[in-house]
């Protein structure tokens, strides 16, 4: 029988080793201390720690924008929803990221200066009206192609929606500014700048007092006539559980619409005549290889709206002037989706073959009088950027919810450029395999299972995964009792068991009887495994729910635990606004029975008896939390202790909301005064050896504090991007990390920070104690230079062991590593800087060349097994530790 889906995974367990399996042993459990000790360590002291990244690059994330180097077409930019800039300079063989430093990642513009292409501009804060769309910090220029960037003003824009720079002055450039999503105010409307961002003007906004909520979705220049300028006007403004566009937006008033400026910006004339009133976003396109053509794809609901799969407009659709705006002509009602879409593009060689982008590319070749549907099932749905190679009009850059493509062929076929990690994951799991594995679900890519690590010189490659199914994906659990079994979720509690040998799914998702009242589950639903019960698993909507036996039986253990507000009842569409729902579901480690849960719209509850009877909570919540989304419940090692993270962006405040509770939740004690103030926290775990430690995922990256939340540290060294999700593989103590942006990364061995201590630091030199070890090597891979062309590779971790060394003050004395054998021997002797602070140094299990004949051979040759003693010294300071080796079969030892 082949294991066709396995056999990258089952492979690695069937020939994990019993010491992997087995790990470090486990330490014993301090109690939780009235008060943590403040530990003088900074950022500097932990950057040693950094995460390596496992990818998958397999599926991309929301790609918000391309723009191509007019001068050098194989050079482009990648601008990603949630995960900052790329760039390939090799025609998409390999991508870069060039804008991590900048301190946000949501990009929602980019453009190249025709007049010196190493002027880019990049405008943050996405303009897709999604419930998960993310915000910015205004425009950033680069002078240098990315390779460093400066902020250029408009940070209270929060999202920047385009940006038209003049052909012949890199220093002129007009800013679609949309502003916050959630909430009125800010800078809206489009700006101008003449000095490089130093300073704006605000050229084109809604009358008073609407200006704090119509911002401006859209600006092209004429590339004939630079000083002719074409603005959309747009009106937007979600809620948690509803989304508003147009003059449902601004009390009934008509807005919006498109406006020309013939004199640079300084006067406006709105264009009305064949144009729909009425009108919410709208994408705009000028022909470079015909003077006066201009097409529009209009939203307008006047004669009504129609369903969310229906790209057929009543009133809008696509429209074409050929007079410069004066007059238009409606070509047609297409227009799909137009809050998550209304993109249109013209040919730059051919003013009659047209693109419109949603669910698929939509392609006219008579001026869009007639459409065909390119690409529905070569690239992945839901469609957001296009961009022309100007050297060869047939080559396109196509930026969708599933990453990057590129056709030399118009459209007729596609390649995946998927080469570079930009995953949105939403959760993750990991299992006790060897190595393990991890799980979890991303944004319209459905969820993926993949291994850890691997044992080859390719190192993670996208093959490695495995596609589970769903389409936006969540929650992955794994079956503790068979590793070939796991269940996945879909959006609106949509879950699923999945047998990876036979390929057989069960959908599973509770339903009540006909005639009785729907349950609500939210698009992203609490599911979870019980640590006390290996058959019972957890689900949450409006009521929890327990599962047993696979999934197959459940029964409510709950009433609605939500305020029950009318505003809950299913909004139209894809379901993303149900509220009114538990999000956050969270089971005690140490007492069976005891359950945590929190909603959508504000409600803190738990129970000790596994629903019987449930405790509301919300009257003890601190005042910056109540009435505000509980995004995030975890449970702590003693029964009391619990973990909330509230979000407020909704209503205006993007401050992080992290407490902690020690007595149930009667009092809360807040935890989030230490990390930036504008990036709310999404999820914070409790270190399972040191409960002094915690883990918090923000908005802006991954942080930890190891005094109990007094004090917060940047950790890993990941770029600025949303951390959703954390999981903590409790045998080897690595931290996996979930972005929703750039994919997973871990950092390997915890033991470092779960060992800081006062008296650690008080020493001058600490050898933590290493993890035990399997010599073995690494399988050939595709080493060759042309098989990496091309292909992204996650990291892995050295082979060997890793030492991890506290060094106090700078001497200027170097380090020095003795290792002898269980006899006495020494067998390798190892140097590295005596730099303050942490320090990871790596070896390979084989004797040093100063300790072996090297025309022996000996120094390709492991040691044995057996338990090593480690020295360290630096001047007259020692540390002392052992390592336990262990050999895979077959290997030479020495």
């Amino acid at each position: 029988m082949r294991l066709m889906i396995l056999s990258p995974l089952a492979l690695s367990i069937c020939l994990a080793s019993p010491l992997a399996a087995a790990g470090r042993p486990r330490k014993a459990e301090p109690a939780t201390p009235p008060a943590a000790p403040a530990l003088p360590v900074d950022a500097t002291f932990l950057k040693p720690l950094k995460a390596r990244a496992i990818g998958p690059a397999v599926m991309g994330g929301r790609i918000s924008d391309v723009a191509v180097d007019p001068s050098d077409p194989s050079t482009c930019y990648v601008g990603l929803a949630h995960g900052g800039v790329m760039k390939t300079t090799d025609a998409g063989a390999s991508f870069q990221p060039v804008f991590d430093k900048a301190g946000v990642a949501s990009i929602g513009a980019l453009a190249v200066s025709p007049a010196d292409p190493k002027v880019l501009w990049a405008g943050t804060g996405e303009a897709n009206d999604r419930n998960s769309s993310g915000w910015g910090k205004g425009v950033f220029r680069s002078t240098d192609g990315g390779a460093t960037w400066a902020a250029a003003g408009l940070e209270a824009s929060r999202c920047i929606a385009r940006l038209a720079v003049h052909p012949k002055d890199a220093t002129m450039a007009y800013a679609a500014a949309m502003g916050d999503l959630w909430t009125p105010g800010g800078e809206r409307g489009l700006y101008k700048t003449t000095d490089g961002g130093m300073s704006w003007k605000a050229v084109l906004t809604a009358p008073a007092p609407f200006g704090d909520r119509v911002g401006c979705g859209d600006v092209v220049l004429d590339p004939r006539n630079p000083d002719i300028v074409y603005a959309a006007l747009y009106a937007r403004r979600r809620f948690p559980w509803a989304f508003q566009a147009g003059p449902a937006a601004t009390e009934g008033r008509d807005l919006g619409g498109i406006f020309r400026s013939t004199d640079g910006g300084a006067t406006w004339t709105k264009l009305t005549k064949g144009l729909p009133a009425g009108t919410g976003r709208i994408g705009l396109a000028v022909s470079a290889s015909k003077p006066g053509v201009v097409m529009a794809v209009v939203q307008s609901d006047e004669g009504g709206t129609v369903p969310i799969m229906d790209i057929m407009s009543k009133a809008g659709g696509t429209f074409r002037s050929e007079d410069g705006g004066d007059t238009w002509i409606r070509t047609s009602p297409l227009n799909p989706r137009p809050f998550y879409f209304s993109q249109i593009r013209i040919a730059p060689d051919d003013d009659r073959r047209i693109y419109v982008l949603g669910f698929g590319l939509h392609v006219s070749e008579d001026g869009g009088a007639t459409w065909r549907e390119d690409c529905s099932e070569k690239v992945h749905p839901d469609l957001h950027a296009l961009a022309f190679d100007p050297k060869a009009p047939k080559h396109l850059l196509l930026g969708t919810d599933g990453g990057l493509y590129q056709s030399h062929s118009a459209g007729a076929s596609w390649e995946a450029l998927n080469r570079f990690p930009a995953g949105e994951y939403y959760r993750i799991a990991v299992d006790d395999s060897a190595p393990y594995r991890v799980a979890g679900g991303l944004q319209d890519n459905r969820n993926w299972v993949g291994p850890s690590r691997t044992f080859s010189k390719d190192g993670i490659l996208n093959q490695d995964w495995t596609n589970l199914g769903g389409g936006d994906g969540f929650h992955v659990l794994f079956d503790p009792a068979d590793p070939g079994v796991l269940f996945a979720e879909s959006q609106g509690g949509s879950i699923f068991r999945v047998n990876l040998r036979s390929g057989a799914m069960k959908f599973l998702r509770p339903e009540p009887a006909e005639g009785q009242e729907a349950y609500r589950f939210h698009w992203a639903s609490p599911f979870l495994r019980s640590r006390h019960a290996k058959d019972v698993l957890y689900l949450a909507g409006n009521r929890v729910f327990k599962l047993t036996d696979r999934g197959e039986r459940w029964r409510p253990i709950s009433s609605d635990l939500t305020t029950q507000d009318p505003r809950r009842t299913r909004t139209s569409g894809s379901g993303a606004e149900t509220f009114g729902v538990i999000y956050t579901l969270a089971e005690s480690p140490v007492r069976a029975g005891l359950l945590w849960a929190g909603t959508d719209d504000g409600k803190v509850w738990r129970t000790e008896d596994e629903g019987a009877s449930w405790t509301d909570l919300t009257p003890n919540l601190p005042a910056a939390v109540k009435g505000q989304w509980i995004q995030r419940l975890e449970a702590g090692r003693e029964p009391g202790v619990a973990y909330l993270v509230a979000q407020a962006y909704r209503t205006g405040s993007y401050a992080p909301l992290v407490y902690r509770t020690a007595d149930g939740g009667k009092s809360w004690q807040g935890l989030g005064a230490g990390l930036a103030q504008d990036q709310p926290a999404h999820v914070v775990k409790e270190d399972p050896v040191n409960p002094r430690v915690l883990y918090c995922g923000t908005e802006g990256g991954l942080f930890v504090s190891l005094d109990q939340g007094q004090r917060w540290l940047p950790l890993g060294g990941l770029p600025p991007v949303p951390v959703d999700d954390l999981a903590i593989q409790a045998r080897e103590d690595d931290l996996v990390i979930a972005t929703h942006g750039r994919s997973l990364y871990v950092l390997d061995d915890l033991s470092v920070l779960q060992g800081l201590s006062p008296e650690v630091l008080d020493g001058e030199l600490h050898l933590f104690a290493p993890r035990p070890v399997l010599a073995r090597q690494l399988l050939p891979g595709n080493a060759s230079e042309e098989g990496k062309a091309g292909t992204f590779r996650g990291t892995n971790p050295p082979l060997g062991a890793t030492f991890q060394i506290y060094v106090k003050g700078d001497t200027g004395e170097d380090l020095s590593l003795a290792i002898k054998a269980p006899d006495g021997r020494p067998v390798a002797n190892l140097k590295a800087a005596g730099r303050a602070g942490l320090q990871r140094i790596a070896w390979d299990l084989k004797p040093t060349p100063d300790l072996v004949s090297e025309y022996r051979g000996e120094g390709s040759k492991f040691v044995k097994p057996g338990l090593y003693t480690v020295t360290v010294t630096r001047g007259t300071a020692k540390a002392t530790g052992s390592l336990k080796v262990e050999v895979a079969e077959d290997l030479e030892t020495r």
